[in-house]
C-alpha cells in the first residue's frame, strides 16, 4: 500500500492511500497471462474435438478451431487486461489531509470535511466513517492495511477507533419489526431482496443504504443478514 505525503490545493500536508504501483503491476500481468492460457487452451481443445466425429458441439469447434493461431490467446489477454482495470476501478483510494477525506471508489468520489466526521473505524473489511449524531457518513469497502489506514486518520488529527462505538446498539431486522421510522420496514425488505440475489447489485444495496440513513436508521450487514440502529428520531414510529 502505498503512503505518499503531498500537498493539497489549501497548502496542507496530503497523504494518499492505495494499492502500491507493484502490486497493480502483479495483477495485470497475472491476468493478462492467464487470459492467453486460458485462449490457447480453449483453441487446443477446439482443435482436438474437431477430430471426434462423436463430441458435441462440432460447429462452435470447428468455428473456433478456425481461428488464427494467435487469435485466441490475444483476445484472453485483452479479457485478462480488462479484468485488470475493473479491479483496480474498483480499490480504494483515500486522500487525507488535516480538513478533509476524499474517498475515491469505481470512479465515484465523496469528500468530507473534518468537522463531519466524529469517529473512523474498520469494520471488517469496510471502512466507515461516523458523524456527530451517529449516522454513518460512509461505508466502503476498504482492502488496504488496516494500521496504515488508523496511523493516517489519527495523524491528521481524526478519531480513530478499533471496533464500532455503537455495535451494542444494532438489532436483526425481521419484517415488520417495531420502533422504526415509517416507511424503513418497506426500505429494509426492498434492500433484503437484493441482497439474497444471486449476484446482489452493489448500486442498489448502498441506494437503499442511503435511503434509511435518510431516515435515521443505519444498517449493517453479515451473512446476508441485516442488522439495524436507530441514530435520530425522523418522524412516527411503527409500533
Amino acid at each position: 500500500m502505498r503512503k505518499r505525503p503531498e500537498r493539497d490545493p489549501q497548502g496542507g500536508r496530503l497523504t494518499v492511500l492505495g494499492e502500491p504501483a507493484w502490486r497493480t503491476v502483479c495483477v495485470y500481468v497475472v491476468l493478462v497471462l492467464a487470459g492467453a492460457g486460458v485462449g490457447w487452451l480453449v483453441g487446443f481443445l477446439a482443435d482436438w474435438l474437431v477430430t471426434l466425429p462423436w463430441a458435441p458441439l462440432q460447429g462452435p469447434a470447428r468455428l473456433v478451431a478456425s481461428i488464427p493461431a494467435p487469435g485466441l490467446p490475444a483476445a484472453g489477454s485483452v479479457a485478462g487486461l480488462a479484468l485488470g482495470l475493473v479491479a483496480q476501478h474498483e480499490q480504494l483510494v483515500l486522500r487525507l489531509s488535516s480538513d478533509r477525506v476524499v474517498l475515491t471508489r469505481k470512479g465515484r468520489e465523496q469528500e468530507f470535511s473534518h468537522d463531519v466526521i466524529a469517529t473512523v473505524f474498520r469494520d471488517g473489511k469496510q471502512l466507515v466513517l461516523l458523524g456527530h449524531e451517529g449516522g454513518e457518513l460512509t461505508r466502503q469497502e476498504c482492502d488496504l492495511d488496516v494500521g496504515r489506514v488508523a496511523d493516517a486518520f489519527t495523524e491528521h488529527g481524526y478519531v480513530w477507533a478499533d471496533d464500532d462505538p455503537h455495535k451494542d446498539e444494532f438489532r436483526r431486522w425481521v419484517p415488520d419489526t417495531p420502533g422504526l421510522p415509517m416507511g424503513a420496514n418497506a426500505i429494509l425488505k426492498a434492500r433484503q431482496e437484493s441482497l439474497e440475489k444471486k449476484s446482489p447489485s452493489d448500486d442498489d444495496v448502498r441506494e437503499l443504504r442511503e435511503e434509511l440513513a435518510r431516515l435515521g436508521v443505519v444498517v449493517r450487514d453479515e451473512k446476508r443478514r441485516q442488522y439495524w440502529r436507530k441514530f435520530r428520531e425522523a418522524g412516527p414510529a411503527v409500533e
